[in-house]
């Protein structure tokens, strides 16, 4: 008798056992482990010199600027689009940024002058990559593609193939400094991350962005108005690229063409191994946040053993693939 109810019990509890651990719950927990796993690897291989707190502010420093990219990507993602001109459009963002015009109407007046200028280049070119994928109906791929080329080579055109030092002592004051002994470029990323948290889960924008990524059509037969909300959705991720252009000048006090190169990859992959389904319509910003670290410790583990960088390119290989195949088991399941 008494097995005989124990059993539905036992079932009713491996049920929501499973449940937990197959949500997003589950998911984060999962890189968690393998976070933590990294940090021990890394403890045991490199001692002290890689657990030290000055190493890890060294890690979650280096994760930064691409952090701040990611989130913008995970809201492109989340709707169903990519965005391959991240990286390019970082990087003219900083050499427009550096212009010796745009420095010396700076140092006249104040330094925030650069940010704005890095920041309404991020936001234009993201507009142009929403009217030309919403209005325009060309695949995101080829339009963030076009963006990219053409990113690049403005930025080569501008700068005339050479590197633009930060000459501004205001903004280098103010962007290298430190708050309660840790560096603003880490309080720029906790402060995104936050802003894009909040956004994604408390606010309409966020349940029509992953309306709109989970079906195109039925959130237009709802009434979203499909094609201005993608259009945002772009400027955003252009938004995005502006700051993390103003935080590589903070860090390398120098405005190329050559930023940002490859940075689009590194994004994508963040935002993938963190959980967001490529397909659209599931996104996670604390699972992008999560996929950042792993990279980023990752690469410091293998800093920290004078470990060639190939294998840390098929490390990383290996790390998407094994994220991509989880993605597929998990979306096969959500259909059945």
């Amino acid at each position: 008798m008494s097995t005989q109810t124990a059993a539905p019990h036992t079932e009713g509890a491996r049920s929501t056992l499973n449940r937990v651990l197959g949500g997003s719950a589950g998911r984060s927990l999962g890189l968690v482990i393998a976070l933590l796993v990294l940090f021990a690897v890394g403890t045991i291989t490199a001692g002290d010199r890689f657990a030290s707190w000055e190493n890890i502010l060294t890690i979650v420093r280096f994760a930064s600027i691409i952090g701040v990219i990611s989130i913008g990507m995970t809201f492109v993602i989340t709707a169903g689009g990519i965005d391959l001109s991240v990286g390019s459009v970082m990087g003219l963002a900083t050499v427009v940024a550096t212009l010796s015009w745009v420095q010396q109407f700076a140092s006249s007046t104040n330094w925030i002058v650069m940010v704005v200028v890095a920041l309404a280049v991020g936001g234009a070119a993201g507009l142009i990559n929403g009217i030309v994928i919403a209005y325009g109906n060309v695949v995101a791929f080829m339009a963030t593609l076009a963006m990219l080329v053409a990113a690049r080579g403005l930025a080569e055109v501008l700068a005339n193939r050479t590197t633009q030092i930060v000459i501004e002592p205001g903004f280098l004051s103010a962007m290298r400094g430190e708050f309660i002994g840790v560096p603003v470029l880490i309080w720029i990323f906790v402060l995104v991350v936050v802003a894009g948290w909040f956004l994604l889960n408390r606010t309409t924008f966020g349940r029509r962005t992953v309306a709109i990524g989970g079906n195109l059509e039925a959130a237009r037969l709802a009434g979203i108005k499909v094609k201005r909300h993608l259009m945002y959705v772009y400027i955003l991720s252009g938004l995005t690229a502006g700051i993390a252009a103003v935080m590589m000048l903070a860090r390398t006090t120098a405005g190329t063409s050559t930023h940002g190169t490859l940075y689009e990859l590194d994004a994508i992959a963040a935002v993938v191994v963190g959980g967001t389904l490529l397909i659209g319509g599931r996104g996670t910003i604390m699972g992008t946040v999560l996929g950042v670290l792993i990279f980023s410790t990752l690469t410091n583990v293998f800093t920290q053993n004078n470990l060639s960088t190939s294998v840390q390119a098929i490390a990383k290989g290996v790390i998407i693939v094994i994220a991509v195949m989880l993605q597929q088991r998990f979306a096969n399941r959500a259909k059945r």
